[in-house]
């Protein structure tokens, strides 16, 4: 075993991984979650809990 058959292997591997992570955040199970997240930007509630901690820390 040369250190060419070690590329190799480490090149399959992070292949294997990159498909791994792919099908984990493209799953299903994952969707609300992932919308939840993306959605929480436009929540009113998050925006007063934000500025009421921005008052906080002006004090």
């Amino acid at each position: 075993m040369d250190y060419s058959d070690f590329r190799g292997i480490t090149t399959l591997l992070v292949v294997i991984a990159f498909f791994i992570v792919v099908g984990w955040a493209y799953s299903n199970k994952r969707k609300q979650r992932f919308d939840t997240a993306a959605n929480s930007i436009f929540d009113e509630s998050e925006e007063k809990v934000h500025s009421a901690s921005v008052k906080e820390v002006d004090k």
